[in-house]
């Protein structure tokens, strides 16, 4: 019998933070991909300010009234997820990810460089997933192997090893694809396609990647490892959806 997924907040420090908003279960003990990244709710507070920029600077062509909008408009999503009682860890974590992208573009007066900040961390996570996937302990089955119940026991199963270095790589490619098509627009100064490119290729692109990791990582029927565990969900860092 599958037992009910656990909720944990999504904005709590976790060592393998880098994987999403959370795995999180449906009652049958499947990957939930809308709600694993945060909802609809969460799909419009991560695209907001980046959607707030682009169309402020595709009317002013001004960095500085778009980059305050999109600033304002993550501060106020702040203030209301407080008034909500919402973890304030939570909130920090995705207003720091919209005030440094700011602060970069105010900086240098440019547009683009708005994006900037999500290339250092897709490079990052990318770069950390592979390797983990090298050094024989891949991220995606730390953190599924919690949801599922099998801690680090899959790695006594060289089936299972396989399987979550294969997820792992399904992660890689999310946060590669966005860098073989973002940095070019970057290049190329294309500041409104750049925009474009980042909404499609964020949570929505996320979700996918979530679900086809958790869907390649599924163990066979029957075995052991089929039910979920008491972990239900993981945490992670709101930067790796963007």
């Amino acid at each position: 019998m599958n037992r009910p997924a656990t909720r944990r907040d999504p904005g709590a420090p976790d060592p393998a933070a880098a994987l999403g908003r959370g795995a999180r279960l449906d009652e049958h003990g499947r990957l939930d991909p809308l709600a694993s990244v945060g909802g609809w709710r969460g799909i419009v507070e991560a695209s907001l300010p980046t959607f707030v920029f682009m169309v402020g600077y595709v009317l002013t062509q001004q960095v500085w009234p778009s980059g305050v909008a999109a600033a304002g408009v993550a501060v106020l999503m702040g203030v209301v997820r407080l008034a909500q009682r919402q973890s304030p860890a939570q909130v920090l974590a995705g207003l720091v990810v919209v005030v440094l992208s700011v602060a970069v573009a105010l900086t240098t007066g440019q547009a683009r460089d708005y994006y900037l900040w999500g290339f250092i961390t897709n490079a990052g996570y990318g770069l950390a997933f592979l390797v983990s996937i090298l050094a024989g302990w891949p991220v995606v089955g730390l953190i599924l192997g919690l949801v599922r119940g099998e801690g680090t026991a899959w790695r006594a199963d060289p089936c299972r090893r396989r399987a979550y270095a294969a997820a792992t790589w399904v992660m890689v490619a999310v946060f590669a694809l966005r860098l073989g098509v973002q940095v070019p627009l970057y290049l190329a100064d294309a500041a409104t396609a750049l925009g474009v490119a980042r909404l499609v290729m964020g949570l929505p692109l996320y979700a996918l990647g979530l679900w086809l990791a958790w869907s390649v990582s599924a163990p066979s029927p029957g075995s052991p490892e089929e039910e979920p565990g008491p972990a239900g969900a993981a945490a992670v860092d709101p930067a790796s959806s963007r």
